[in-house]
């Protein structure tokens, strides 16, 4: 038996030695082989544009591995301004930089008998990816000719191409745009890329389920800043993921605002800009369509969330505002004049606090109205007119507190075709004091609401780009106010002109709507807009407009009533007389306040009419 044996194990290594030395054969002759079609794929399936380099490759066919040593994956920039030339250049383009790229587990027969490569997992190491897009019109026209298939190029080597998995870990990555003969640049650290099932065949490209070949590409991206190139700016985020396959991008840690203090930020704009300050902290995106966005820049998603988050707005009155028309730059139309095309479905306002801020050029203090713990949906937000012709309306339903205080509801509609720019606007204001309103009043106007409750306010109105009107109703009692001295006591706190506010409120506000008699105020607003006012600014003036017309201001006791302010003093040494009883005042002083605060009859109104 031991010869049997000793013939069957001379067989058996006979075997390995001839499989091992083919391998070793074929390894070693094959290489040049390799070597010279993968450069040409590289060459061939991208019209020239890009050039593969590497030191050394590692080919073992009985493993099925393979590894490229320092490669490098470089864009030709002469081939492609050729390409830009003949209107084939593609938006973005890469270049490639790692110090090994392992294949493992490729099938040698299968590429021989069948010409397809199956790869089970490629990885990169220590890769640096440079990103560059620039967006070019003609990609988005229709062509004439179509466009050659990565597997149109690869055809006549493979049938198919398949890799199970790829990992990029630890990856440099930078990105550079060029618009308009500007470049702007920025880079993440340690990003993580995992890319599920590649497919490359006759049919993989019409796959709808399938992103470039692709069945899943999965990113991760931490602690990213960037600043931007206006200078005054950064934008930054704790983390970003990113799944083709589920369609979602999520943000977390949102950030945007000035690099600079607020005081720096004025000193060098030296005008009164707004300053905007933003924080998420999530920002989640939901069937994005990521081939829309990366190919043409377009954003296109079913939903969009944003959680958990503030938006301050500031602006200071000590430096100048150069007067500039606002007409047609609403909200609405600044979103229809959008150079890249934006549908969204739906935008969820998930408890985001919203608080303007203001710097008074004559009294040097900071008032603030505040809506906080926004919630509620802005619906069809979408520059596309084919859209558009379906449903031509942009609509938000948002509810908050004012002032942390009153309940709001507010309905606002856009019509994204009006060449006026139409709009409506409706809503409520629950029970609350009115003096929560002091945080801005005091500050910026030196009045302050003594007392007062407000009961209901509930408005329905429209817009245009010059016109403003609707009614608006104001349900209050108790109102007092108290016109303030600008300068503190010796306690450091800031009295009041007892006697003009007395006269005020006795003379020319409406304490309560319904008033004493009965009568009931329901306001009639047709404002007519400033055209140096933003969108903002004349839907709060008319709205003002319809708070003035129930407490019973009218523009002429208005004028008066600042005159009064601004000429205090005399009125007060006046109007002293009267509270002191003085019998003469009656004659002199008293006719002189009752002109400059009386409340007017119908008739006297009817007939200045």
């Amino acid at each position: 038996m031991r010869p049997v044996w000793k013939w069957v194990i001379g067989v058996i290594a006979t075997i390995i030695v001839i499989l091992v030395s083919v391998i070793w054969y074929y390894s070693r002759n094959w290489k040049p082989i390799v070597e010279t079609k993968l450069k040409e794929i590289v060459q061939n399936s991208t019209n020239g544009l890009y050039s593969l380099h590497y030191n050394d490759l590692d080919l073992n066919i009985g493993l099925g591995n393979a590894t490229l040593y320092n490669a490098e994956l470089i864009p030709d920039s002469a081939i492609y301004q050729q390409l830009i030339r003949t209107k084939e250049a593609p938006n973005n383009r890469f270049h490639i930089k790692l110090s090994k790229l392992k294949i493992r587990r490729f099938n040698l027969m299968d590429v021989l008998s069948n010409k397809k490569l199956n790869i089970k997992s490629i990885s990169f190491e220590d890769p640096s990816i440079h990103l560059m897009s620039e967006y070019h019109e003609f990609n988005d026209t229709v062509r004439t000719e179509p466009k050659k298939t990565l597997y149109e190029s690869v055809k006549e080597v493979f049938t198919s191409i398949n890799v199970r998995e790829i990992d990029i870990d630890n990856v440099k990555f930078k990105y550079t745009k060029y618009e308009e003969g500007n470049m702007s640049n920025f880079d993440f650290e340690k990003v993580k890329i995992k890319v599920h099932d590649v497919l490359i065949d006759e049919t993989s490209l019409r796959d709808t389920s399938r992103l470039y070949y692709t069945k899943m590409v999965d990113v991760e991206i931490p602690n990213f800043e960037y600043d931007l190139p206006d200078g005054f700016y950064r934008a930054k985020f704790k983390g970003l993921k990113i799944n083709t396959r589920d369609q979602n991008l999520l943000m977390t840690g949102v950030d945007f605002r000035p690099k600079m203090s607020k005081a720096n930020f004025y000193k060098h704009k030296k005008q009164n800009v707004t300053m905007a300050e933003l924080k998420f902290d999530t920002l989640r995106v939901e069937r994005l369509n990521f081939q829309a966005l990366i190919d043409y820049q377009q954003t296109i998603a079913w939903k969009v969330q944003l959680k958990n988050g503030s938006v301050d707005l500031h602006a200071d009155k000590r430096y100048p505002k150069y007067p500039i028309i606002k007409i047609g730059q609403s909200p609405h139309q600044k979103l229809l004049k959008l150079k890249k095309l934006l549908r969204l479905d739906t935008v969820v306002v998930d408890n985001v606090s919203l608080v303007y801020h203001e710097m008074s050029g004559k009294y040097f203090r900071e008032g603030s109205i505040s809506f906080n713990g926004v919630n509620g949906l802005i619906t069809n937000v979408t520059n596309d007119i084919t859209a558009l012709k379906k449903d031509k309306f942009m609509r938000a339903d948002l509810r908050a507190k004012i002032m942390n205080s009153g309940n709001i509801h507010a309905k606002f509609g856009f019509d994204m075709l009006s060449k006026t720019g139409y709009h409506t606007y409706s809503g409520t204001v629950g029970s609350m004091k009115a003096t929560a309103f002091n945080r801005i009043l005091t500050p910026l106007l030196n009045v302050e609401i003594a007392s007062g409750n407000i009961k209901k306010v509930a408005f329905n109105m429209e817009g245009t780009d010059h016109k403003n009107w609707g009614d608006f109703r104001f349900d209050y009692d108790d109102l007092k106010i108290s016109l303030l001295n600008k300068k503190k006591d010796e306690n450091g706190e800031q009295s009041s002109k007892k006697v003009v506010s007395f006269l005020i409120n006795e003379l020319l506000i409406n304490d309560s709507n319904p008033d004493k008699k009965g009568v009931y105020t329901v306001a009639k607003v047709n404002y007519t807009r400033v055209p140096e006012h933003t969108f903002f600014k004349t839907l709060w003036q008319s709205l003002l407009d319809g708070i003035k017309q129930c407490a019973g201001i009218s523009e002429e006791r208005e004028a008066r009533l600042m005159g009064a302010a601004d000429t205090g003093k005399k009125v007060v040494e006046k109007g002293k007389d009267i509270v002191e009883g003085a019998k003469e005042v009656g004659k002199k002083t008293g006719n002189f306040i009752k002109g400059l605060f009386k409340k007017k009859d119908k008739s006297e109104e009817d007939s200045e009419q």
